[in-house]
């Protein structure tokens, strides 16, 4: 439970009961209070409601507690790998919930006093992984480089003992001389000794049979191997006693091994590429803080800055946590936040984020968000969500896998057993039970979406473009409608000075002062708006000495004995005051609001105020119909200024006069007719229209991007990101379909050749060292073709 909609969807389930009395959840500490009358329900019934709906709640623990423990897993990057983790920690009593995913995610729930972090970790180092605390970037970044460093050193000198090995093989066909005379003993020293630097594949192959009870990658290559090396290791014994007459297949074992740590640490090389964005976004965050406390500067660890801390802030620092500015005054570098490279003014009271960058002035401020709650942890726990999600399109690879291994190793066998009743030698059906074993690979399948979701995730958080689920950057493809809220999303969603008209001998900036002057002592937003438009052209705005605020018609005040009225006509009709109503038509017209200015009864300016269009917001309408797209606005202003900002903007059809409970409705209408609808909106009462959508987009700016009802998170605040996303969406498809295209082609194709289809044909058998270096590279081919995404720029 992570968004505002899942608290509504679990409280509307709760109460359905029969027995509840109240029930209060919060998405933010994921809390549900619910008070029952015991006769009627009871808390199975409400944990039965609850997962009923999609949600999950951990069993009765005997502390009474729960810790949660998250996780990266290193190497659990397929189902398989998946599948070994998850039965591990099933066989401690003290795991009740768990959450794994193909992106070396791991969220593990338990009981304190039953189990502890480092046995959970344990458990996960007996079955070959290697587990490291979540948002520790520095320990995770030198667990990956560790690991790419082992690879190496493995793959150097399995190379280095491979070289003599393949030579030794080789030479006598080719008739070249042997310095050490016999080959054999050598070739099985060689390949013994390449065996024991690759024993982890061994190691991690037969503790997920013997631990987890399941079968992975690396049970498959420890079969293929060891097959072909105790069988070539009873072969030698057998041949140097001259029993026997038969062959050896050293070569075959270790070259296997050589081609396989190959693909591995060019898989790992590029796997660390594929959560870069993620990284560059927690390497964003200040290390520490400057932290007032009893009077006294002292400089803290990040983690230990609190809610309500004095914190200073001095030039060129970042700000370290989200707060408010208590004194001084500074310019902030946002551009992590809105895009805009120009730094933002900052005086007392002004809100800051955590991660932006002090410019030029020292300030005070007073930590308001800290932690898990700052806008950067927020962002980066987006990303790792939707990082962690699934594509739709992978539920038909996820079913293959799940039955891969098992398979793979029956064909295997079948195949071996078919060549030998056919008559051919064991020698012959070993190979093909080997290579057959060694070409299937699972994990390309497992990696084909997992690594574009998280490469296309990675590209939208660096743009501000926040898309929570794969689910929706997948949906958002398919989109063929549209639908903009009006007021904050297209429209700046606030009241602007648009034209200030002089109609006697007045001069407008006159005019403009006079108003300001009026609206001085008032609270409404179209005052405020006067006033900044004062202020922009930097009018000095006396007090008036008499203010009157007329309920819905304007003001009334006095100014060096001048009587001034400004307001709408209602209010100039009443105080009998002419005005050529033409020129205010023309300007309502536009969808514009219009204050009459009269200074003792004689009318002597206009001043029109109106919600303007934002800067790009025209632009993104043009790119979204050249895309195909249909684009609607609705809004629940009156239809006069509704379709005057349709106009504008080049949108034809507009909904007016809507509800905020009626905008969920349009989009239903929409989606009777088949229309695959994109609902992108701003505010509260755009939650229900954007859960209803098909992918809803929200616009965060700031603080706000904890806007959760949409799929999609707007960071920039910039309506051409819109368009962005649904680019990104397409382009992160086609990169889906070819990465599991490639993985069924692979296997379909490459089983069956390994299992000896063509020899009949063609009187050619598969290698399984070919089988092998196939078998390496294609996870590799699949990652780096999910990495090229990284050089994407979207078109408009």
């Amino acid at each position: 439970m992570h968004c505002a909609s899942c608290e509504g969807t679990i409280e509307k389930a709760i109460k359905k009961l029969n027995g509840v009395k109240s029930v209060s959840v919060s998405f933010a500490g994921e809390r549900a209070e619910v008070a029952l009358d015991p006769e009627h329900a009871s808390r199975m019934d409400v944990e039965n409601a609850i997962e009923g709906v999609g949600y999950k709640v951990p069993k009765e623990v005997a502390s009474g507690k729960v810790e949660r423990l998250e996780l990266r897993v290193i190497g659990m990057d397929n189902p398989h790998c998946l599948g070994s983790v998850d039965a591990a920690l099933n066989q401690d009593h003290g795991v009740l919930k768990k959450e794994l995913t193909v992106n070396e995610r791991a969220v593990v729930w338990f009981d304190p006093q039953m189990t502890s972090a480092e046995k959970i970790k344990l458990l996960i180092k007996e079955v070959g992984y290697t587990p490291v605390d979540a948002g520790a970037v520095d320990t995770e970044k030198a667990a990956r480089e560790r690991e790419i460093l082992v690879l190496k050193r493995r793959l150097i000198l399995s190379i280095v003992l491979a070289i003599p090995l393949a030579y030794s093989s080789m030479a006598p066909l080719v008739g070249l001389p042997l310095p050490l005379g016999s080959t054999l003993l050598l070739q099985a020293v060689l390949a013994t000794g390449i065996l024991l630097v690759a024993r982890s594949i061994f190691r991690s192959g037969v503790l997920a049979v013997v631990k987890a009870r399941t079968a992975n990658m690396d049970t498959l290559i420890a079969l293929g191997t060891s097959a072909a090396y105790f069988y070539s290791l009873v072969n030698t014994v057998l041949l140097l006693s001259g029993s026997v007459e038969g062959e050896v297949y050293f070569e075959i074992a270790g070259l296997l091994i050589v081609f396989i740590l190959l693909g591995r640490f060019l898989e790992a090389r590029a796997k660390g590429k594929t959560s870069e964005a993620l990284k560059k976004l927690l390497g964003l965050q200040a290390k520490t803080a400057l932290v007032v406390r009893q009077g006294r500067e002292r400089e803290v660890p990040i983690a230990e800055v609190l809610v309500g801390d004095v914190v200073l802030v001095r030039p060129g620092q970042k700000v370290p946590v989200d707060g408010v500015v208590l004194e001084g005054h500074s310019s902030v570098d946002e551009s992590m936040v809105s895009g805009e490279s120009i730094p933002v003014e900052k005086v007392k009271g002004d809100p800051v984020i955590g991660a932006t960058i002090n410019k030029t002035g020292a300030f005070r401020m007073r930590a308001t968000k800290v932690g898990s709650d700052t806008f950067l942890a927020q962002v980066v726990r987006f990303v790792e969500e939707a990082q962690a999600s699934k594509a739709p399109m992978q539920a038909l690879a996820d079913q293959v896998s799940a039955y891969f291994v098992p398979v793979v190793f029956g064909i295997a066998v079948l195949a071996a057993a078919v060549w030998l009743l056919l008559g051919f030698d064991l020698g012959f059906a070993l190979q093909i039970f080997v290579a057959v074993l060694i070409i299937a690979c699972p994990c390309a399948l497992g990696l084909a979406t997992p690594t574009a979701v998280m490469v296309a995730t990675g590209l939208g958080a660096e743009r501000g473009i926040l898309i929570k689920n794969a689910s929706a950057l997948q949906a958002a493809r398919d989109v063929d409608s549209v639908v903009f809220d009006k007021t904050g999303t297209l429209t700046v969603g606030r009241p602007v000075v648009t034209d200030v008209v002089a109609l006697g001998s007045v001069k407008e900036k006159e005019v403009l002062k006079l108003a300001a002057i009026a609206e001085k002592r008032s609270e409404h937003p179209l005052a405020e708006a006067v006033l900044k438009a004062a202020k922009a052209r930097r009018i000095a705005v006396p007090d008036a000495s008499s203010f009157v605020s007329i309920t819905g018609r304007g003001v009334e005040a006095r100014y060096q004995r001048k009587r001034m009225l400004l307001g709408n006509l209602a209010l100039m009709k009443e105080k009998r005051v002419n005005v050529d109503k033409k020129k205010v038509e023309a300007f309502e017209s536009a969808g514009k609001t219009v204050m009459v200015l009269a200074v003792d009864k004689k009318a002597v300016g206009l001043v029109a105020v109106a919600d303007v269009v934002k800067e790009h917001a025209a632009a993104a309408v043009r790119s979204l119909k050249a895309l195909g797209k249909e684009v609607v606005l609705i809004t629940g202003d009156n239809k006069r200024t509704a379709l005057a900002v349709g106009r504008q903007l080049g949108i034809e059809r507009v909904i007016a006069e809507v509800l905020p409970q009626e905008k969920a409705s349009e989009i239903k209408k929409l989606q009777r007719k088949g229309r695959k609808v994109a609902m992108v909106g701003d505010g509260i009462n755009d939650a229900p229209a954007l859960t209803q959508a098909d992918v809803g987009i929200a616009i965060g700016s700031g603080t706000d991007i904890a806007i959760e009802a949409g799929d999609i998170v707007l960071v920039k605040n910039d309506v051409r990101d819109v368009v962005v996303a649904m680019e990104l969406s397409r382009y992160a498809v086609k990169k889906m379909k070819q990465g599991l295209f490639w993985a069924f082609f692979y296997n379909v194709v490459g089983i069956p050749v390994a299992a000896g289809a063509l020899y009949p044909l063609t009187g050619w058998l598969l290698s399984p060292v070919i089988a092998g270096a196939a078998m390496a590279f294609s996870s590799v081919s699949v990652v780096s073709n999910a990495l090229l995404m990284k050089g994407w720029n979207p078109r408009r």
